[in-house]
């Protein structure tokens, strides 16, 4: 248990050294637009990155006039019953999640998780879910002809999203920690890497008696989810990922619903 624990507490480190933060503060963040991005350069991007939508949306948040070219201007913007639309000169570049150096996903099982890099895929959702605000900003796209776009905007309270039950349960997780030592199986399962192996991991439990020494920082305003296709099923299981960019480091976090209420059942880093 001691090696396990050990293993465990040397992968969280990593993570915070690499960015000072691995995480961050989800608030830093939370800004919709910005002006631009180093990476503006040309409108076209290769054919084969319109494949994947992960492909495809990784250059859309990069680069601006590719970014200008992929929306179906004037898109429309829905909030409830309003419809609005904005033109082209009124856009303004928005990067996502690529400053902060990290993005969420969640999924209701393994298979669903295979969706990312399914070429079949011709629809996707990008949610900005403020935490804080209970609010969510979705952005439709799908592709035709073989290339990805933006095509609509909608603007929904958190309660109506598809993930609402998970997502006020992990609003309270990860800022309050006597929610949180409530919401954990015991003892919570545990797969990182081998300290005496780099290419190996190893599998060990944490007890709840522990588990304050060694649980990671996690986002606490602001997530975002990606959505591929439109067949998901809400069931009793969630997975929530914490996606390095470009240091390639993920964290998974699996939980289960039991009688009603969320569990965090497994962490992997």
């Amino acid at each position: 248990m001691k090696k396990i624990l050990i293993a465990f507490c040397a992968s969280v480190l990593l993570m915070f050294s690499c960015q000072g933060n691995y995480f961050g503060k989800a608030d830093d963040f939370a800004t919709d637009t910005v002006d631009s991005v180093k990476t503006d350069t040309e409108e076209t991007i290769p054919l084969a990155a319109d494949e994947l939508f992960d492909d495809f949306f990784f250059n859309f948040i990069a680069n601006r006039k590719l970014q200008l070219s992929r929306i179906d201007f004037p898109v429309k913007v829905y909030q409830g019953r309003k419809v609005d639309s904005i033109r082209q000169r009124k856009w303004k570049m928005d990067s996502f999640f690529m400053k902060q150096g990290y993005y969420t996903l969640m999924f209701n099982s393994r298979r669903e998780m295979t969706a990312m890099k399914d070429t079949a895929v011709n629809k996707a959702i990008v949610e900005k879910i403020y935490l804080d605000k209970a609010l969510v900003k979705q952005f439709y796209f799908e592709r035709e002809r073989g290339l990805w776009s933006l095509k609509k905007i909608r603007h929904t309270l958190l309660r109506e999203n598809t993930n609402a039950s998970f997502l006020y349960f992990y609003r309270s997780f990860a800022n309050d920690t006597a929610f949180q030592l409530k919401s954990l199986c015991n003892p919570v399962r545990f797969v990182g890497p081998d300290p005496d192996d780099e290419f190996s991991q190893m599998e060990g439990m944490i007890a709840k008696d522990t588990w304050l020494a060694f649980a990671p920082e996690l986002p606490s305003k602001m997530l975002y989810n990606i959505v591929y296709g439109t067949d998901q099923k809400v069931g009793d299981w969630k997975i929530f990922v914490v996606r390095g960019i470009a240091n390639g480091l993920e964290m998974e976090l699996m939980f289960r619903r039991l009688n009603g209420k969320w569990h965090l059942y497994k962490l992997t880093t």
